[in-house]
This record gives structure tokens, C-alpha cells and sequence, in this order.
């Protein structure tokens, strides 16, 4: 941090451009709010969308990071300074329709940080007190780690997988392989698909799992032809999305974890013999994270796996473009920016 009561921020300036730039250090915090200093900051899909131009409802220039760990900066509203906390970085309204209905992560008036407004790759950030969890147990990183893990904790804890199920997961990026892990330990027998057999191997080799398919054919097969219980689709493509509905099994659900701005169809016939369940999950509850956070605690999701690189403010952006272009190789790269 700078003398002179600026700071450094990490800004995607326009599409493309990258800068560490110097931004007000918060002099001031609104009631309610509470001021940290941010530890870690984990890069993820939206990340790369912002840089490559493709965010649909983002203005530039953007300080971007929304998977936040950070210590508390100063004694109270509750908390203690240094306290390391896990950031939630959905504000919602508290009002609308949703949020009285407990539904938060879907607020009508929602704004995420990095994305709606300024996000967390600032060594300060305020942010509202009921949008900070302890992180009791944790280190810094694995905080910064929580909030991807929670959109696919979510996601399972939508469906109603439970023990004994045949759970298949479409797309093996970081919310693919987040998804994957929680109806593992919900006790469902999980197969991944992703077109990428390098993809594939990497999940059999940092997390296990065995039962995989390149093709959307051969995982039906798999089956004898009757489906999985619950379909999960995590690629972010639309045409991956409808290829999927025929996986589906007769009495189960189909989980769109990911989304596309393309209109999606099926067959209404096939759909209703089945009796299908579609559901859409978007973000995650406090209880997604506290899920997340106990999994950590118990030593069940292995961070070092999770982690492809630790990186500082400036090798970020040395690197960032670099990064986006590699990213179907990477799980979850961290900025760190103090313990």
C-alpha cells in the first residue's frame, strides 16, 4: 500500500488490458459494513470474461475478484482485528421478493463484487458485516477457495442427490470438478464427461475420480441406456446444455449449474415421459459455504489439489492474458496478497 493514501488495485481497464492501478484507500466504512484486509483472491471464470470482453452486464474499467479471503482490519461490530473471514459476495437487497423468502443468492437487485461493482483485488474492502463468515480452521487460500466451492455445493444441495445415486457431471472446470466433490460426499456415484481426456485424467488423478466419458453416447450407454439420477451440466455451452436431456433418467432431475446467454430447447415428450425435474442454480446460501467450510475443516477437499498456482498482484499481471488463454488447464489459480 501506498504513502500516500492510495492503494493498489488489480482493474480490467477495457477488454483485453489488465493494469495494477493505484485507487483510494477506504477512509470510511457505511453502517454496517465492516473493513478488511483482503488476503487472497482466487481468479475464476467471470475473471476471464471480464478480460476477454464476453461479460454481458459489466462497465469497464473493473476491479475485478469475488472469491475473497481477508482478516477483519479494526475491533468491532462482533469482530476482532485479524480475524481471517471468508467473503460472500452477493449483496442483496434484503427486501425483494427473494431475500423474505430466504433466497438471497437470486436477489431481483442483487450485485455481485467484480462484476456489478468494484470487486476484492485491493489490499482493503469494505464490505456488509452479514456478508462475512469466520473461517475458523481454515488458511487464507482455502478461504479464498470457498466461495467457487460453494456454487457447486449449491447446486447439489438443489438436486436432492443423496446416498446411492448415479450422479453425472457435464464439464470438468472448477465449478464441474466443485459440483462432482459435493455429491460425492453426499454419497452418490459420480461420472464426469468433458471432451478433454487430459481433463478427465487430471480429476482421476488429483481426486479419484475413476468413472469418466468423452462422449455424451458413451455415457448414456454406461447406463445400459436408462440415464443418470441426476444430471449436473457445468460447460457453459449451450449446445452441450441440450445434449444433456436425454441423459437425464426416468424420475430425475437435470442441474444447470452453468449459464449461457443462448435460448435452450428440448423435447417436451421426452421431458414429460420422464417426468423430468429442471432446476437452475445460481450463487450460493451461507449454509453452501458453511458446507464448503466444514469440508475443509474435516480434511475431505484436499486445497492442494485444487490450487494450480499461487501467484503476487504484479506476476498476475504479467501473466493474465497468458492465464485466460491456458485456462481449460487450470483449476483455480490464487492472487495472494498477504497472509
Amino acid at each position: 500500500m501506498n504513502s500516500n493514501n492510495m492503494m493498489q488495485a488489480g482493474v480490467v481497464v477495457e477488454p483485453g488490458t489488465f493494469a495494477v492501478q493505484d485507487r483510494p484507500v477506504p477512509t470510511s466504512t457505511p453502517e454496517g459494513w465492516v473493513m478488511i484486509n483482503i488476503c487472497a483472491v482466487g481468479l475464476c471464470g467471470t475473471d476471464y470474461h471480464i478480460l476477454d470482453g464476453k461479460h454481458p452486464f459489466l462497465e469497464y474499467p473493473r476491479v475485478i475478484g469475488h472469491e475473497l479471503s481477508g482478516r477483519i482490519a479494526s475491533d468491532g461490530n462482533g469482530w476482532s482485528a485479524g480475524e481471517l473471514v471468508v467473503v460472500n459476495p452477493y449483496l442483496s437487497c434484503g427486501t425483494c421478493r427473494a431475500c423474505q423468502r430466504g433466497k438471497p443468492n437470486c436477489c431481483y437487485k442483487i450485485e455481485v463484487l467484480g462484476v456489478h461493482r468494484d470487486g476484492g483485488l485491493v489490499p482493503q474492502l469494505a464490505v456488509p458485516a452479514e456478508n462475512l463468515y469466520p473461517a475458523d480452521g481454515l488458511t487464507s487460500l482455502q478461504a479464498a477457495m470457498v466461495e467457487f466451492l460453494a456454487i457447486g455445493a449449491h447446486a447439489v444441495n438443489r438436486s436432492g442427490v443423496c446416498v446411492g445415486d448415479n450422479v453425472l457431471v457435464t464439464g470438468v472446470g472448477p465449478i464441474g470438478i466443485g459440483t462432482a466433490l459435493f455429491a460425492r460426499l453426499k454419497g452418490a456415484t459420480v461420472t464426469l464427461l468433458d471432451l478433454s481426456p487430459e481433463r478427465l485424467a487430471m480429476a482421476e488423478k488429483r481426486f479419484g475420480f475413476t468413472q469418466s466419458c468423452v462422449s455424451m453416447d458413451a455415457a448414456i450407454e454406461a447406463t445400459d441406456g436408462e440415464g443418470y439420477d441426476t444430471v449436473f451440466d457445468a460447460t457453459g455451452h449451450g449446445g452441450a446444455i441440450e445434449a444433456g436431456f436425454p441423459a437425464v433418467a426416468h424420475g430425475g432431475s437435470y442441474v444447470l449449474v452453468s449459464v449461457v446467454k443462448d435460448n435452450i430447447s428440448f423435447s417436451d415428450p421426452e421431458f414429460h415421459k420422464r417426468e423430468m425435474r429442471l432446476i437452475g442454480s445460481r450463487n450460493a446460501l451461507k449454509a453452501d459455504f458453511d458446507w464448503v467450510m466444514s469440508a475443509f475443516q474435516d480434511k475431505l477437499i484436499d486445497a492442494d489439489a485444487l490450487c494450480s498456482s499461487i501467484l503476487s498482484m504484479d506476476e498476475l499481471a504479467a501473466t493474465f492474458n497468458d492465464l485466460a488463454a491456458e485456462r481449460a488447464n487450470l483449476i483455480k489459480v490464487i492472487v495472494r496478497l498477504q497472509e
